[in-house]
């Protein structure tokens, strides 16, 4: 900061060559690209248009808008005709592209004269047509003619006119001579441009120091109980900073009006340059109001939002360590800091929320107060399943019924959580299917976690099966049978062992249970698919006769089920031939 009694200084100065080294450049660019164009499009001016002899020269007039709703047909980015109705086969958008396209190949070849377009009606046809020799540029029918409240004859007549202007004007737009005129303009208009920049940097960056230094004499400092809170330098350098932003702003505006004169001289752009004057003058226009309308609420607005980001930033580092488990709260779970931040982040908003908006733009207006009214009925009658499952949600995560990656049965649902939050959970079944459950469906319904022993009570999950074998066959034969499947199963642990309950006396066989402990229940579908297959191994070897599920056969030299080597053994893979 500059001391007391020191000119100020204006350190913008290279900010605004460097400013008007890009305006350079840009404009540099824009002329070669209308340029370039020039160079593509075809000598014009080696191919005479003849135009119909008439006594004023066609001149194209671009349509007003008709009253009718319609789709136009757009050459050059200008309407032609309307269309206010499709054809057959052809929806009116579709209808009106194809023409275009078409309208756009005859113009671009120089070959074809306007001339040639003709209006032919097919004998016995309700119908007209405009074509070039064979090909058929536009079909009018009587549909066509009644939404427009015209003859079809009338109405081809008309629309010949209005596409031959077309096509003059688009020809003539692309002569190498207006192109090399209107290049010369642009040039004319940039020069002047840079001219005018030049002017202003150099004039305001004498100029700016010295208001600098005025400002410095004439605006007291800011002082605080005699303590220097702003200085007076520090305010000259805010104002020159804001002439600084003024005068960028100027150039900008002249830019703009330089880039909107250049666009409309040249055909590919013209439509992009008649536009965008509109545009930024109805933008302008409302962008100012709603500021100047807004700025008085504005730093009430300012200040909720400042505390309320402070209050987020002071509370995120502690729950954040709170989920890393760097800090330790007695009854306080790791997986419970960032879901309650989350909680405490969303209140501290909706605070916010409630707090700043009555200071928003049109909060009293009848219209936004009716609106008001009218989202708190639909969130009153329409929200109860929401709430609902946020506050399952909610409890959910206090209750730690599972995590992420669990496998987990709900009803008929069986698989693994991939995402939880406060409204729904969902699962990957092992058909990796995508099931989602409401948070208040979970509370209702009882839900199995397969990891949670293991993970609290380090207990490994116990899966079981039931199979029903004959009174004949000895009890220890079984157990030795069913330990041995279970103990030649890839994800079945050998400790703790494998044991057999037998559960049930039956009228015609006993029920033995397979239990074996496992430290996958994730591959739970997989394990319980080969514990299957190596117990019907096991009991084929040893000669066991499965009877599940139960059923009755009479022993009079009918053959067992049980399985005979060759049918146990795999088969072989059909030949390739």
């Amino acid at each position: 900061m500059a001391e007391p009694g020191q000119p100020v200084r204006f350190p913008a100065a290279a900010k605004a060559r460097r400013t008007l080294a890009v305006f350079i450049a840009v404009v540099l660019l824009s002329l070669s690209a209308s340029l370039l164009g020039l160079v593509q499009t075809p000598a014009l001016a080696e191919v005479k248009l003849q135009t119909p002899v008439q006594q004023e020269p066609l001149v194209y007039q671009p349509q007003a808008k008709p009253p009718i709703d319609g789709v136009p047909i757009l050459l050059d980015g200008r309407e032609v005709i309307t269309l206010r109705r499709g054809i057959a086969g052809f929806s009116l958008e579709e209808r009106a592209e194809t023409i275009s396209r078409r309208l756009k190949r005859f113009a671009q070849d120089d070959s074809r004269s306007i001339d040639s377009l003709t209006i032919q009606q097919p004998v016995d046809e309700d119908f007209w047509y405009i074509s070039a020799g064979q090909d058929v540029l536009l079909t009018i029918n009587e549909r066509d003619a009644q939404a427009s409240r015209l003859t079809a004859k009338a109405l081809v007549e008309q629309s010949l006119q209005q596409i031959k202007a077309a096509l003059v004007q688009y020809r003539q737009d692309r002569k190498p001579g207006r192109l090399l005129r209107h290049s010369l303009y642009a040039l004319i208009a940039s020069v002047g441009f840079l001219v005018f920049c030049f002017a202003v940097i150099r004039l305001s960056g004498r100029l700016f120091p010295l208001l600098g230094r005025l400002i410095a004499r004439r605006v007291p400092a800011i002082r605080l109980n005699q303590v220097e809170i702003v200085s007076a330098q520090a305010i000259a350098q805010a104002w020159l900073q804001v002439l600084t932003l003024l005068r960028l702003l100027l150039l900008l505006l002249c830019f703009f009006y330089l880039a909107a004169f250049t666009l409309r001289l040249f055909p590919w752009t013209r439509a992009v340059g008649e536009d965008s004057l509109g545009y930024f003058y109805g933008s302008l226009e409302q962008v100012l109001t709603a500021i100047g309308n807004y700025l008085p609420n504005l730093f009430i607005v300012a200040i909720i939002l400042f505390l309320a980001f402070s209050l987020l930033r002071a509370l995120r580092p502690f729950f954040m360590a709170v989920d890393r488990g760097s800090l330790a709260i007695p009854g306080f779970y790791p997986e419970w800091g960032k879901p309650t931040f989350n909680l405490l982040a969303a209140l501290v908003i909706a605070l916010a929320a409630v707090l700043a908006f009555p200071f928003m733009p049109g909060f009293s207006s009848p219209a936004f107060q009716g609106i008001s009214v009218f989202l708190g009925l639909l969130l009153s009658l329409g929200s109860t399943s929401a709430i609902s499952n946020l506050i399952g949600g909610v409890i959910l995560i206090y209750t730690r019924p599972f995590r992420i990656g669990d496998h987990i049965r709900v009803g008929d649902v069986i698989g693994d959580i991939i995402e939880k939050n406060f409204l729904a959970v969902r699962i990957c079944t092992p058909a990796n299917q995508i099931i989602t459950i409401p948070n208040s469906s979970l509370l209702s319904n009882k839900v199995v976690n397969y990891n949670l022993s293991a993970r609290d009570l380090n207990r490994a999950l116990i899966l079981q099966t039931t199979i029903t074998l004959g009174y004949d066959l000895p009890w220890r034969r079984a157990h030795a049978t069913l330990i041995a499947a279970a103990l030649a199963s890839e994800h079945i642990l050998r400790e703790p062992p494998p044991f057999v309950l037998q559960t049930n006396l039956g009228n015609d066989a006993v029920s033995y249970q397979l239990n074996a402990y496992t430290a996958n229940p994730n591959l739970m579908v997989l394990i319980y698919s080969e514990l299957h297959q190596h117990i019907q191994d096991q009991c084929a070897a040893h000669g066991i006769e499965i009877l599940s599920p139960t059923f009755a056969s009479l022993r009079d030299g009918s053959a067992s089920t049980i399985p005979t080597p060759e049918a146990s053994a795999p088969e072989a893979p059909p030949a390739r031939g």
